[in-house]
């Protein structure tokens, strides 16, 4: 009986560390959903840096608290649209845009340092939607 508990104990294991390295729900990379009647945040993206993956890391930790209120999206700067929106609302790896759900930009983070502080940036969003 020991044994048998302890060999369940260890599958559970190896299932639980397989399934926290599957992938997660991919981000949009759709723009045009930017002003279509939802506040939205807008993750510019390199994968070749460190910077926008650990602010991917963040959106992670919200993204369920948010989902229906606010368009989590990613700009691909390696994507010629990810590039263009890049360049014109001045932002590099790992910056988050705020829009309206109107479409204009409210906020901009330069690699925000923590998820409270990206957490506090969405709080701000919704109150502003709301005015």
């Amino acid at each position: 009986m020991r044994k048998w508990l302890i060999s369940l104990a260890f599958a559970g294991g190896v299932i639980a560390l397989i399934w926290s390295q599957l992938p997660r729900t991919p981000y949009s990379t759709d723009l045009a959903r930017i002003g279509q009647g939802q506040p939205a945040l807008v993750l510019a993206y390199d994968m070749q840096s460190m910077g926008g993956m650990a602010v991917m890391a963040m959106m992670d930790d919200l993204r369920g608290e948010y989902a229906g209120r606010i368009a989590f999206l990613v700009a691909p700067l390696g994507a010629p649209n990810g590039r263009a929106f890049g360049e014109r609302f001045g932002v590099v790896n790992g910056s988050v845009v705020l829009f309206s759900a109107k479409g204009t930009a409210v906020a901009t983070l330069h690699l925000p340092a923590s998820t409270a502080e990206l957490q506090k940036a969405l709080e701000g969003l919704l109150a502003r939607s709301h005015e």
